[in-house]
């Protein structure tokens, strides 16, 4: 079982200028001052080993979309502008026609802007499931491709559309596995997923703000978050943003991340949904922070923190 990650972004897709690209050059260049680089063995092992992620790569552009990849029929976690890279990678691979299972956590603009450039949902005989909590679903994704928003209704796009409003208190079998949603702290109301199978279990958390009650003994995305092989949290803001200049804006930091993943036994913590205006140097010292507070938390307990970012795989 593998997660791929094809949007990780929150609220807008980030941009890549061409100062930015410069400055990884250059960073690159003064790093390989000294080194004897010989080969294209030599160039490799030296870009892999001796610079930052933040150097060699960056966590990308998009907004969320993350595929469960288990099997022939597709998952999906909403419907960001990294939809449009996956439905790409669809067209590549030749499986088609294929069924697409999209589970949305909430229906604001960066997670369903991907899905009018999603191409497979032009093809007819392709079928795309949507399933969500929100009562409106089908009519958000109608109106935003309706006049003068965009040219291409939806009810242009050829595949089959069916739009399923689940209910919190029913577990679902989506695609194999055993599905439970959670009500989440967002405008608007966000939902959290926790997806199982095969004694694996994998939880999609984003958009959601974390209070003073997390800290309360019953607290329910403990015991929803427990023993999860991963868990995919938002961690958009810093701290000291989370509790004072953004409180309320439905988001969550990565120390509050620590803390309930730790409380709940997770095995592997990725952050998700960073703050499009951080750079990728940003995000870099953000991770190391967060395995540093991870380890003055709980020095005895060894989760696994990850940073998501576009094109990343994760095996469960």
């Amino acid at each position: 079982m593998k997660v791929v990650i094809w949007g990780s972004r929150g609220s807008l897709p980030a941009s890549m200028r061409s100062e930015t690209v410069r400055y990884k050059i250059y960073r690159a260049i003064e790093a390989a001052r000294g080194h004897d680089l010989k080969s294209k063995q030599d160039i490799e092992q030296f870009i892999d080993t001796q610079l930052p992620f933040s150097v060699r790569g960056g966590y990308g552009t998009n907004t969320s979309c993350v595929e469960i990849r288990d099997g022939e029929e597709y998952i999906i976690f909403d419907s960001g502008s990294g939809i449009r890279d996956f439905g790409n990678y669809v067209m590549q691979t030749g499986n088609i026609p294929a069924t697409f299972h999209i589970i949305m956590s909430h229906v604001h603009w960066d997670h369903i802007c991907g899905f009018p450039f999603f191409i497979p949902a032009y093809i007819q005989g392709n079928r795309v499931n949507f399933y969500g909590f929100h009562d409106n679903m089908e009519q958000v994704f109608t109106n935003q491709q309706e006049p003068p928003c965009f040219p291409v209704p939806l009810r242009f796009m050829q595949a089959e559309k069916r739009f399923t409003q689940l209910e919190l208190a029913k577990e679902y079998d989506i695609a194999g596995f055993r599905v439970r949603g959670i009500e989440q702290n967002h405008p608007q109301t966000s939902y959290g997923y926790s997806f199982e199978k095969d004694g694996k279990k994998i939880v999609y958390s984003t958009d959601s703000e974390h209070k003073e009650n997390s800290n309360d003994e019953d607290y329910p995305f403990v015991d929803f978050f427990r023993d999860a092989d991963l868990l995919i949290f938002d961690t958009q803001y810093s701290l000291m943003d989370a509790i004072h200049v953004k409180e309320d804006w439905g988001h969550s930091s990565n120390m509050i991340a620590v803390e309930l993943a730790v409380r709940a036994g997770v095995k592997h913590l990725c952050m998700y949904h960073s703050e499009h205006t951080y750079s990728d140097a940003t995000i870099d010292k953000m991770l190391r922070e967060t395995k540093r507070y991870a380890s003055i938390y709980d020095d005895s307990y060894r989760l696994r923190i990850s940073h998501a970012f576009d094109g990343m795989e994760i095996e469960v």
